[in-house]
């Protein structure tokens, strides 16, 4: 009879778990015993810091969970930043631990890798933490944790397992529940009406609208709306007229929406650093709001004339089937005002990272884009229209870790393979995690990863010196990343921020069968 650590390994298998990130050691033994016989390709990062970001990028490409698989103790805590990012941008994540033996939990015994209480630990990050106490528990604890991800706002859940349940027979499998088909909401008939009698609607379009491109599109046009995107649903109508690919920050923006009789929201939490990156207080309260979210939770924190619960993928195609065509032709006129005014506002040096970013694009194009927190993701989340759904992500936003971006990347080759794949670090972030780029190598990965290099946390210093405060520890001295590539085996090149050199160097680095290094020495 199978062991519980078998069993996992084979109900993951069951809910379409294709590959899992992880570090094993002496206290998931029993977890990987499963492995070997599976279907379930192991990557084995470098930290589980990066499992979980592994995870995290996975997730984002896939729609579907990505898995990390840690030890007790350091293993959680470990992932917590993972989760903390996740859970900011509603990104599907499962986390599976293990845990001391369960009459030791809670005693301060001093067992190896003990915590006072690990599930709350991990608890106070993800949106659900489950302990699994006895071999009956293993498949509800998986149907919980499964059904949340594919029916709730999408986020990171945490499931652990005692090192004495992992060896016991495990209980006879059953049938996942079946998830019921979701029915729509009654307020789609009012909010079509609403839209409709709108002489100068505007959609905001969020991460929850990342995979509904169609439909949203049919929407825009019918209401002869401007789209304004956040960060995380960049790359959605891509060159449309209607496209507005521009921080609601940016008071061209802002000016968009006052100006409008009513706001169409679409998967947006209306978070800071979407909203009001500057800290200023002006974003304008949006006249007639309508609101599409799939978390009922969320549509409380801010209340709307209609709020619409469900995904955008489901309740957009029946709110498009509900509009009638706009008589208006305005809406390409006043997104292409707005276009140019926040392009406009950008100041020289943003100006000149957006030419790189669009050099970038151009050279690979469909590529997913991957970035940490650095000037060049900077200027591309106030302005840049990217080429495809769902393929400009990073972490300057919501939680904003440093060193996500190079093991992210390394999850979103993995769940799209084929696709280029761009990690766009600063040389003070790509610190945090460049011994990833070893996983990217073993694995063979056609990763190009980018080292923006400005040998400062200059955003930091800025922010001091803006202060009054000298800008002390802001300019850590970086390693030569030329020699950091050669010890990883990954070919590199260096080059200075001009968009044509940065193209050339793209071009000639490109392979097919592994990673590369592309380092862009910055002035500033």
């Amino acid at each position: 009879m199978a062991t519980i650590g078998e069993a996992l390994i084979a109900a993951l298998e069951e809910r379409g778990v294709e590959v899992v990130f992880g570090i094993p050691g002496v206290h998931t033994v029993e977890l990987y015993r499963g492995l070997a016989g599976s279907g379930i390709r192991h990557v084995t990062a470098r930290h589980e810091q990066g499992a979980g970001f592994m995870a995290d990028g996975y997730g984002r490409v896939a729609g579907r969970p990505g898995v990390a698989l840690v030890i007790t103790g350091p293993g959680v805590t470990n992932t917590l930043t993972p989760m903390g990012q996740a859970r900011a941008d509603s990104s599907p994540m499962l986390v599976i631990s293990g845990v001391n033996d369960r009459a030791s939990l809670g005693r301060g015994l001093g067992k190896l890798h003990e915590l006072p209480d690990q599930r709350a630990t991990a608890g106070s990050v993800a949106l659900s933490s489950t302990r699994v106490s006895a071999p009956e528990e293993l498949g509800p604890a998986l149907d919980a944790a499964f059904a949340a991800l594919a029916t709730g706002r999408p986020g990171p859940h945490h499931i652990e397992i005692p090192l004495d349940v992992m060896p016991l027979p495990a209980a006879p499998a059953s049938e996942p529940p079946l998830t019921p088909t979701p029915s729509l909401p009654p307020g789609l008939d009012a909010a079509a009406r609403l839209l409709s009698a709108a002489t100068r609607p505007v959609i905001l379009a969020g991460g929850g609208a990342r995979w509904a491109e169609g439909a949203l599109r049919e929407v825009a046009e019918a209401l002869d709306a401007p789209v304004i995107q956040t960060v995380n649903a960049r790359g959605l109508m891509h060159a449309h007229p209607l496209t507005v690919p521009a921080s609601p920050s940016l008071d061209p923006v802002r000016a968009l929406v006052r100006e409008s009789d009513a706001v169409l929201a679409i998967g947006t939490e209306f978070g800071q650093t979407d909203y009001d990156m500057m800290v200023d207080g002006g974003w304008p309260a949006p006249p007639r709001l309508v609101r599409i979210d799939v978390s009922e939770a969320q549509l409380r924190r801010h209340p709307a004339e209609i709020a619409l619960a469900g995904r955008a993928e489901e309740l957009l195609p029946a709110l498009a089937a509900r509009l009638p065509a706009s008589e208006s032709r305005d809406g390409p006129r006043r997104a292409g005002k707005a276009r140019a005014a926040a392009r406009a506002a950008l100041d020289a040096e943003m100006a000149a990272c957006l030419a790189v970013l669009e050099a970038i694009r151009d050279a690979l194009p469909g590529a997913l884009i991957v970035g940490d927190s650095t000037q060049a993701v900077y200027a591309g989340n106030l302005y840049y229209d990217h080429d495809r759904p769902g393929g400009w992500f990073n972490a300057a936003t919501g939680y904003g870790a440093l060193g996500f971006a190079i093991p992210a990347a390394i999850g979103a080759a993995l769940a799209a393979p084929g696709t280029p794949v761009v990690a766009l670090n600063g040389d003070g972030g790509a610190q945090f995690s460049v011994a990833e780029l070893m996983t990217a190598a073993e694995e063979r990965l056609p990763i190009t990863f980018i080292v923006w290099n400005n040998r400062a946390y200059l955003e930091i210093a800025r922010a001091m010196e803006g202060a009054g405060t000298p800008a002390i520890g802001c300019h850590p001295l970086p390693p030569d990343f030329s020699h950091i590539a050669a010890a990883c085996a990954l070919p590199y090149r260096q080059t200075g921020a001009d968009p044509a050199d940065v193209a050339a160097a793209l071009t000639e680095l490109r392979r097919e069968d592994g990673p590369t290094l592309l380092e862009i020495r910055s002035p500033v």
